[in-house]
């Protein structure tokens, strides 16, 4: 063979490996525990990724539902300290805090903790459910403690996912790690459809069975946090905290009168709506609003 012909096939044989590299799926990268406090789960192909900055509000300003956050404080409070706690489900209103509080009561307790091993967060996204054992199989070895979040959680027809989930939190053969802690949120208190209820019922040969099997998802979490749509006095107090805390200067009448209209033409009041009239003053004001 001459040098040509080598050269030619050494050319080919490059030009073959680099499209083969190109087909291989690329390296799961390293996940580092200590590197944030925050991560979000990449269920394909299976990391933590670290969030440097993450989205929340001070604890302080999530106002209108004290009880149901001494509550959540308390029981995070507790399974960062070593001791028992129960799987929490946050259900009802939308735009009443419930994310907002999960993520707030997480910053609160590392604040006030005086553990060189920080709780950590971790989101999971709701299509990713099914690959919980796959991520508390990761978790279960480490060090730190870990609150598994879920928002928005819910399950709609022909779904099975939701038996994943069961498993995953209390009825494997292994269990729940014990350095994990699942909560998540919801507008369903059972977290699946009434007319999917509904239907096992009239369908079913045993339908209290059919019902009981769709139901106790719910019953995996020990505690259930309900949110309700807020007064006017709350949604009030509401505003007057985010003012406060971003220093907007305006009249208090004017004020009261601008967010009665706000919630009016949105059709509802809520923590949500009260941060969005926040957002909409502090910029007709041209102030910037803290981070």
């Amino acid at each position: 063979m001459t040098d040509s012909s080598i050269e030619a096939l050494n050319q080919k044989l490059d030009r073959l490996i680099e499209a083969v590299s190109r087909l291989a799926p690329p390296p799961v990268p390293e996940t580092d525990l200590g590197d944030a406090d925050c991560f979000v789960w990449q269920a394909d192909p299976g990391y933590l990724e670290p969030v440097r900055k993450v989205n929340r509000v001070d604890i302080g300003l999530i106002r209108g539902v004290d009880r149901v956050r001494d509550i959540l404080v308390d029981n995070t409070e507790r399974f960062a300290a070593g001791y028992p706690a129960n799987n929490v489900l946050l259900w009802g209103a939308r735009g009443m805090g419930k994310s907002s509080l999960v993520k707030a009561v997480h910053a609160e307790i590392n604040a006030k903790a005086k553990s060189d091993l920080p709780l950590k967060l971790i989101e999971i996204h709701r299509e990713d459910i099914d690959t919980l054992p796959k991520l508390m199989g990761l978790l279960k070895a480490a060090p730190f403690r870990f609150i598994l979040f879920c928002d928005d959680l819910s399950f709609d027809h022909d779904d099975t996912s939701y038996k994943s989930l069961k498993a995953a939190l209390e009825g494997g053969v292994e269990g729940r790690p014990a350095n994990v802690i699942f909560y998540a949120t919801s507008n369903r208190r059972h977290l699946l459809p009434r007319d999917m209820i509904d239907n096992e019922r009239s369908t079913a040969i045993n339908p209290s069975e059919a019902v009981e099997e769709k139901v106790s998802l719910s019953d995996r979490f020990g505690l259930w946090l309900g949110f309700h749509k807020c007064s006017q006095d709350e949604y009030l107090d509401m505003i007057d905290g985010y003012i406060s805390h971003h220093g907007l200067a305006i009249d208090p009448e004017q004020l009261r009168t601008e967010a009665l209209e706000w919630a009016t033409t949105r059709g509802s009041r809520s923590g949500r709506v009260a941060w969005q009239f926040t957002q909409d003053l502090a910029g007709r004001l041209g102030k910037p609003l803290k981070d």
